[in-house]
């Protein structure tokens, strides 16, 4: 992993955390989500930067650790934020915030732990 590498990683981190402390402010709660749109707002955005900074990860790094982080799919996430915000859907949106987010920061975390 280059330096590249570990700058973008320790940003998805600050990212993840990001989203997690939003999920704790508003009571990660999915009918708030819905209808607040800076919940909803933050956490988008948050999820957008992950997604910006994963694609610029190093083309060595992202073949190395697919089978673990589904990199593409993240950068597919990314796009839509980019290019399709306004009919982005909330439910897999928060599905994505509350169960991948934790797992890719776990991921990160360890990867930066490993080095």
């Amino acid at each position: 992993m280059n330096n590249g590498d570990i700058q973008r990683i320790q940003h998805i981190i600050t990212y993840c955390e990001d989203i997690a402390g939003t999920l704790v402010r508003f009571g990660q709660d999915y009918d708030i989500f819905v209808e607040d749109k800076d919940y909803f707002k933050s956490v988008s955005m948050s999820m957008m930067q992950i997604g910006a900074l994963s694609v610029a990860l190093s083309d060595d790094f992202k073949s190395a650790t697919c089978d673990q982080i589904p990199w593409s799919a993240i950068k597919g996430m990314r796009n839509m934020y980019v290019h399709a915000y306004a009919a982005m859907n909330k439910e897999i949106i928060w599905a994505s915030a509350v169960s991948d987010i934790p797992k890719l920061m776990g991921f990160c975390c360890k990867i930066l732990d490993q080095r």
